[in-house]
């Protein structure tokens, strides 16, 4: 049996999309949790992390002496070196749409919500300062509402992000979303699509318990969320 060791965030949104996966697809790991306070962040930075990592991020995958940094290529590897159950597609074009809405989870949608990491912080003792970082989190609140509705249209009445199977994008894209709840963004009731595919997001076990752990880890990490 492989030795399969994940490196993870109490609150790293890219960890818990790895674990999904490595839990989705039934393999074994050990979590290394790595040291993480609002003050000090990732600070200072876990040695291994660092050792297989020039950005010293999380997640790191360590299996059997193979090292792996960044969400995408972990979830990439973990198909090719245990393809059941799959999580992308086999057809080529499918497969690319399948990676490009993960980037799109990743990059595209997450580009705005970094505008709303402040509400996890104490507000700032400047009022100028505070009330600058309190608009461009509602500019990105608009830019987010905006992305929901195209989501919700790209949704339509299907289950799923790339067809009739749960895939890599529904994890990327859940993780993504689940971050705008937690940082009390835009609410999914405007877009009954995407709300009821989040529903379906949130029975499966393997989301259920990334979102029971990050709550968790809010309740001792982020007080200011309330």
């Amino acid at each position: 049996m492989a030795e399969r060791i994940l490196y993870v965030g109490p609150l790293s949104l890219f960890s818990r999309k790895a674990e999904i996966a490595l839990r989705e697809k039934g393999l074994d790991y050990r979590r290394v949790l790595v040291p993480f306070t609002q003050e000090a962040g990732y600070r200072p930075k876990h040695p291994v992390v660092l050792q297989h990592n020039p950005k010293g991020q999380v997640p790191v995958l360590v299996e059997d002496g193979f090292a792996l940094f960044d969400s995408t290529l972990i979830l990439e590897y973990l198909e090719d070196a245990h393809p059941a159950p799959p999580l992308y597609p086999r057809p080529a074009r499918a497969r690319a749409q399948c990676r490009r809405i993960e980037l799109e989870a990743d990059e595209i949608l997450f580009a705005p919500v970094r505008s709303l990491l402040y509400r996890t912080e104490p507000a700032l003792a400047d009022p100028a300062a505070q009330a600058l970082r309190e608009r461009a989190g509602s500019d990105a609140e608009a830019e987010i509402a905006r992305q929901f509705a195209g989501l919700d249209a790209r949704l339509g009445g299907g289950d799923w992000f790339c067809g009739a199977a749960f895939s890599a994008a529904d994890i990327a894209m859940f993780m993504t979303v689940l971050w705008t709840q937690r940082l009390k963004g835009p609410r999914l009731s405007a877009h009954p699509a995407l709300a009821a595919w989040y529903a379906r997001m949130l029975n499966r076990p393997s989301c259920a318990k990334a979102a029971e752990e990050i709550a968790a880890a809010d309740r001792e990490l982020s007080p200011a969320l309330g």
